[in-house]
This record gives C-alpha cells, structure tokens and sequence, in this order.
C-alpha cells in the first residue's frame, strides 16, 4: 500500500514536470516572437547540440533523415526536454525543495544556450527567464495540497492535515476523496500542458524563422548583371523523362548546413570584411556589392556529404562578383595560402587561396536563379566556389574573409577530421529508372547526370546486369563547372529483376572508382547501382 501511494506521487510529481517544462517552453517560445529569432530556446538548444555531434554520426544521419534532419533534431530537442522535466518532477515525492531547484537548474540551461548564440543580446534571453518562473509557478502549484473541507470545523484544511485529525472516518472517505482530488489535479495538469503546447505551436518556430527572413529577401531589388550567363541549349538536356532538369529549381535546390532556422539579416546591416595577412583591409556593405558589375554563371553545388547516387548535387545560375577581384582588392601577402570565411551563425570554412584567385568563377554570390538569394541558401550573400565540396567553399551568410593559412587557422569541418582541400570527385547517378520500378520488357532507356567540376565528363558507362559496359551518349557540356546528362540505351530486357550499374571518366582520364567509403573525410565513393523488374 506504501508503495502504491509512493508511486502515485511520483507519477504525480512526473505530470507536473512535464506540465511545467510545456509552460516554460511555450511561453519562452510565443515571447521569442515578439524579441527576435536568437530569443527561442528550442532553436537555441538545439543549435548547441550541433556542433556537439561526431563526426562519424553526421554522414549516417544526413544519409538517414535527409532534409528532415533539421526538424527532427527540433522535436527530439522538445521531447528531451519534456522528459527531463518528468524526471526532475518524479523527484518530489517528499522533495519538493530538490525537485524545485534542478528545474531551476535545468531551466537554465536553455538561457545559456541562447546567450551562447552568436550576436545574441542579454534581451534575448528574457523570454526563457519569464517562461522559467511561469513553470515553476505552474509545478509548485501543481504539487501543493489539495484544499477540503474538515469535516470537525466545516471550514478548508489541508489533505495531509485532515488526515491526521479524522482518523479512520477520513480513510473512509479516502477512496472518494482521492479520486476528486486526482480529477482535479488531472484537470489543472492537462490546462497547463494544453496551453504550453499551444503557446510552442504559436511560438517561434522554424516555419515563423524562415517567413521572417523571407521578408528581407522580398525587399531586395537586384542589378542586371554586366555579364550575363550564356543561354543554356536545349542540347544540354537528354531526351529521357525522369531525368532532373539541367538547371535545379531553388525549392528543390539541396540544404546542408549547420543552423536549424535560417537567420533573419537585413540587407541595410550586412556587411563583408576581408582582412587578415592582407596589406589593405575591406570592408564591403550590400549597396557597394550591388554597384559593382555582377556576373553569372551556371555553376554545379556538391555536398561531401552525398551518398552514391543521392541527391545532394544541383546546379543554378549565380549572380554575384568575382572572389578573386575583391581579393585583389586586399592585397594578400605572398605567405597566406588559405581563406576562413566567417558565416553570420559562426560557421566557418577553410578554402585554399588559390581557388579563389585562379581563373575558376568563384562568386560573392547575392542571386540564384534569377532573384535574390533564398534564406535557407544563404541571403543575402554567400560564397560559390566551383571544384569544392561544399564545407570547404559555399559559406552561406558569409561576413568575414580572413586570408590567412594553413598550419595556423582551422574551420569548423576540418576541425571534425574532414580533409582541408576537398576537390570534387568524378561521379555519377542512374534517375531512370528509379530503384525496385517495374518496367516493360523489351527495350529500355536508362538516364542520369554525372559530374567532375573543373575536369569535365568525358564519358560515361552504363552495365546491365554482368554484362559489358556500354557507352553512353552525352548531352551537350554547358561549362567545365556544370553537369552533364547522359542516356542510355539496351534492347531485348528479358523479364525478371535486373540491375544497372553506372561509371564516370573525366577528361583527366579519372575513371570513378568502384571501391565504397564513407563520405569522411572527402566523398563517398563507388559505382552507382539500382535494381529494377522487367515485366
């Protein structure tokens, strides 16, 4: 009987942990509306998180979750948080003192992380503290005593006093009494855990992040470019449906990067510093970049993170200016031999200067696509480095150049073991047909894209099965930095299951290697390979 009543009370105490951590969380998150976007303490907890995690679990969940790696670390990050405030809660069973002060404790973790966050003001961290004393309101006022009735005065007395006093004619009452007073309890719980699930669901969330920077970016008007981009032919593109358009549509366009929301940057506040071992320190703000004469180029994106034949590749049309003319700007000292660019969010990558000084179309780029940047690709500025994987070159809401080198400054991937030149390998991909479809038997035609920046496809190769391989056709190359679709084709498929294998050779002679690794520390490798049904 004891120790039922023992774990009543601290399932009872769990409730209220939860009930108060969905307070705390709610409240903090619908004030963070009004304070700004560093001010929401489950983006700001789970940003922390991120650069906590290794290294060797980052490809595997990339690989995992994709695009939806980014939510679910939200989700997990407020369910973590529920569960720890069920835990400390489940401590008050006849500690309520303990109980009070590691909620206390825990609640402000939160405020940490989010005066941890970069350009984070002391303001910001308002709305988690008010939303820390609204929960521990709620769990003390949860846990109190119930208030009835004694039955000797007719006036209010506390459960555990009346209790005491009535003897066996309050246990008699006990069963009755109890369950009015679990209702009770159940009623405020739940009113309290509604109305802080409802506050997070109206709060700052992601969602609310990306329409508030999606605000900026709609009162960006861009220049037409002194240079535009050559069109790009009809011949670039193999006739075989399925197959990814040649140039990638910014909603489709791949997002790997290391914050959880994209940040809000007005235009008007953005500035670009390039300094370091460099003779003349500049300083670059958004009407200065938008007055020089910008260029486009169509240009191909990789992730190192991309799995043999995922979909972390595409290719747009980016408006910006030359790197290595503004570098020429700097003046960099004959020693340097690296740049750290600086992103708004703290991330940086480490490029070797010469990619950015060589006759390569590395861009400040402020335009994709024909418009501005999109927040989550990185407006108002980024950088576009054709030949790199991304986390040595595409710094998004990029602030900083620091020209420096090597064996003195490091960044934000190479620190995590991650190679430090990174060049794009020879690749390719099947899209059609798509793994496990069923096609019809007879004659087939296979389709895809390959890619080697800065060394051009110079042919690609499709196996069925353990056959011979059989040389593709090619559409036509756009530039050394874009990809290539090719097309294949096979004749009297038999019935039955199949598998197609494809190879890449650039024009270096590379030939894609068969051999699989992991994507650290420079690109998952191997042939591509799907299985399909004839039928």
């Amino acid at each position: 009987m004891i120790r039922r009543h023992r774990d009543r009370r601290r399932a009872r105490g769990a409730a209220a942990g939860i009930a108060a951590a969905l307070l705390l969380f709610g409240s903090a998150e619908l004030l963070a509306r009004a304070v700004g976007p560093p001010a929401a303490p489950l983006l700001a907890l789970g940003q922390t998180l991120i650069p906590l995690a290794p290294a060797a679990v980052i490809g595997p969940v990339i690989d995992l979750l994709g695009h939806n790696d980014k939510p679910v670390l939200i989700a997990c990050t407020g369910l973590a948080a529920l569960a720890l405030g069920g835990l400390l809660g489940s401590l008050a069973h006849g500690r309520t003192r303990l109980a009070m002060m590691l909620l206390t404790i825990a609640g402000l973790v939160p405020v940490t992380a989010v005066l941890l966050q970069p350009n984070a003001r002391p303001a910001d961290a308002v709305p988690t503290l008010v939303g820390l004393v609204l929960g521990l309101i709620a769990f003390r006022l949860l846990l109190r005593p119930p208030l009835r009735k004694s039955p000797l005065t007719g006036g209010p007395a506390h459960a555990a006093g009346a209790s005491a006093s009535t003897g066996a004619s309050a246990s008699a009452a006990g069963g009755p009494v109890r369950q009015a007073d679990r209702r009770q309890f159940l009623r405020l719980a739940g009113l309290i855990g509604a109305a802080g699930a409802a506050a997070v669901a109206a709060g700052q969330t992601v969602a609310s992040l990306v329409q508030d920077a999606g605000a900026a970016v709609a009162r960006l008007v861009l220049p037409e470019p002194a240079r535009k981009a050559a069109a790009i032919p009809a011949s670039a593109s193999i006739d075989v449906d399925g197959v990814v358009p040649f140039v990638t549509d910014r909603t489709d366009f791949y997002r790997i990067d290391t914050v959880l929301a994209p940040p809000s940057i007005e235009p008007a506040e953005w500035s670009l510093r390039i300094h370091g071992m460099v003779d003349n320190e500049v300083t670059l703000t958004m009407d200065d970049v938008l007055d020089l004469p910008l260029e486009e180029h169509h240009i191909t994106l990789t992730c190192v993170s991309n799995p043999v034949g995922g979909d972390l590749v595409g290719t747009a049309t980016w408006l910006g200016y030359p790197i290595r003319a503004l570098l020429g700007r700097a003046r960099p000292r004959r020693e340097a031999d690296m740049v750290l660019s600086h992103s708004f969010d703290g991330f940086t990558a480490s490029t070797p200067l010469p990619a950015l000084t060589d006759d390569r179309d590395a861009l400040l780029a402020v335009g994709m696509n024909g418009g501005p940047l999109p927040p989550e690709h990185g407006f108002p500025a980024r950088l576009v480095v054709p030949g790199l994987y991304g986390f040595v070159s595409a710094t998004k809401w990029v602030t900083e150049l620091e020209v420096t080198r090597f064996d003195e400054k490091t960044a934000y991937w190479t620190d995590r073991g991650w190679d430090a030149a990174a060049p794009i390998l020879v690749a390719s991909r099947i899209e059609v047909p798509k793994p496990l479809a069923t096609v019809s038997a007879g004659d087939l035609r296979a389709g895809g894209t390959a890619w080697a920046q800065r060394s051009r496809i110079e042919r690609v190769e499709v196996r069925l099965d353990d056959g011979d391989w059989t040389e593709a056709t090619l559409a036509e190359e756009v530039t050394i930095d874009t990809w290539r679709q090719w097309r294949a084709d096979f004749s009297e498929v038999e019935p039955g299951s199949h598998t197609l294998t494809v190879r890449a050779t650039d024009k270096d002679g590379n030939v894609q290697t068969a051999k699989r690794r992991d994507s650290i520390p420079n690109s998952a490798t191997g042939h591509h390979h799907i299985q399909f049904r004839a039928e």
